[in-house]
């Protein structure tokens, strides 16, 4: 029969390798199509790595706790000799594993065996090299004895590790900043770790925070037509017994893809490495969504291509999920813009961190109704704020502000919305 090597395949954003996590499969087992072969964390997420074919598992390619590189051999399947397809009894296996999620939120990675290469994820191995610090040569403080992004920080700051190399001096001017100490705790304290997704969230704030200088602006909008527009299909769909609604979301999505062509710039990713705004082609919309592990962001695509209520379906198609941790990869990378909202919880106004490696995010919050001056009358209308932080690099503040008001004016006048989008 013939053999088949599998690759690890590109993962996206830039991610060349992931720490294998566990292996769902063993050598000498039979695989179907798609089946999950092993889970792999990225710095993004953990991602459950189907197989391309149908077969039999005649090779694994690394041990839990190791780290595979992208276009290196993961698997060797050899495959029936149809090429395609499983057999009977590779059938009835199949059965047994065909509910099983692709994707799930990132947890604590699989310990090793003792002695055997040292436990870390692709973030803090990053760091270790950058720094000339021998991982082996740390005394990990994560579970089984991972070493942590913290411990290599302490590394660097020369709290009792052996650099391989030496660090390079702090920048003339810029203090290095000090090592962490360790807090003490009193008799009813108790520690919490900070792991998988949450300790990942950490790490993308820090990241996004200190690489890119922020400026928030905020405005009202007076979203009482918009209120008006949205009830008619959700009456609509109420009287053809149907128990979907349509959120404010997708006028949200629609007002932003009219609003980023007049302001291409801001439906954008910064290129770090070559120092260059990538303005996109596409509307691909982060909606971050609150699950019991943290905050997942997956992502809208073609946000331009799909009508009001297709776009309602796919966002809450796309949060209940994110919540079931069943995204698959692609619903989780390629963002252009991010819309963060917590509904009626949205409090008055906040200060959105920007999603890296995008320019800008919007912060949507609660509405409710409260006197306002309208044509120098008093008048009760839904009011609402928005607040939208931007990446001050490449983003000015004159820029941003035209943006929020070309973009509230569509929102408070729903009926542009089809003028510009026609």
């Amino acid at each position: 029969m013939a053999t088949y090597d599998f690759k690890l395949p590109d993962i996206g954003e830039g991610v060349m390798e992931g720490e294998i996590v566990k292996w769902l499969v063993a050598e000498g087992q039979v695989v179907a199509e798609d089946q999950p072969l092993v889970e792999v964390m990225t710095d993004k997420a953990t991602v459950a790595i189907p197989s391309p074919k149908a077969g039999r598992v005649v090779k694994r390619y690394g041990r839990e706790g190791e780290i595979a590189k992208v276009h290196h051999p993961l698997v060797t399947l050899e495959l029936d000799s149809a090429g395609a397809g499983a057999p009977a009894p590779i059938q009835e296996e199949i059965g047994r594993r065909a509910d099983e999620p692709q994707v799930r939120a990132p947890k604590a990675a699989a310990s090793g065996n003792g002695g055997e290469r040292v436990l870390a994820t692709p973030v803090t191995r990053r760091m270790a090299r950058e720094h000339g610090i021998n991982l082996a040569d740390l005394s990990g403080t994560g579970p089984q004895g991972r070493v942590t992004k913290q411990d290599v920080i302490a590394a660097i700051g020369g709290s009792g590790a052996v650099a391989t190399q030496p660090v390079q001096a702090p920048t003339r001017g810029i203090p290095a900043p000090p090592a962490p100490v360790a807090l003490q705790e009193g008799r009813e304290d108790r520690r919490i770790p900070l792991k998988g997704l949450r300790r990942r969230i950490a790490e993308k704030m820090v990241r996004a925070k200190t690489s890119a200088p922020h400026f928030t602006f905020v405005e009202e909008l007076d979203a009482t037509e918009l209120v008006r527009t949205r009830s008619r299909p959700n009456a609509a769909l109420a009287q053809s017994g149907s128990e979907s609604k349509i959120s404010f979301l997708p006028f949200i999505c629609k007002g932003l893809v009219a609003a980023f062509r007049r302001y291409p710039t801001l439906n954008a990713n910064f290129d770090e490495a070559k120092q260059e705004l990538v303005v996109r082609g596409s509307y691909n919309f982060g909606i971050a969504v609150a699950t019991e592990d943290g905050l997942t962001v997956p992502v809208v695509r073609d946000v331009d291509r799909l009508s009001i209520q297709q776009l309602a379906a796919e966002i809450a198609r796309l949060g209940a999920a994110a919540r079931q941790k069943r995204l698959k990869l692609e619903e989780l990378s390629g963002g252009t813009f991010t819309i963060t909202s917590l509904g009626q919880n949205g409090g008055l106004l906040a200060t959105p961190i920007i999603n890296h490696p995008e320019v800008a995010i919007l912060g949507v919050h609660r509405m409710r109704k409260r006197p306002v001056v309208k044509d120098d009358q008093i008048v009760v209308r839904e009011m609402m704020y928005l607040s939208l932080s931007f990446d001050h690099r490449v983003i000015d503040g004159a820029v941003g502000a035209d943006f929020t008001y070309a973009l509230i004016r569509l929102l408070e006048q729903p009926e542009l919305l089809f003028l510009e989008l026609a």
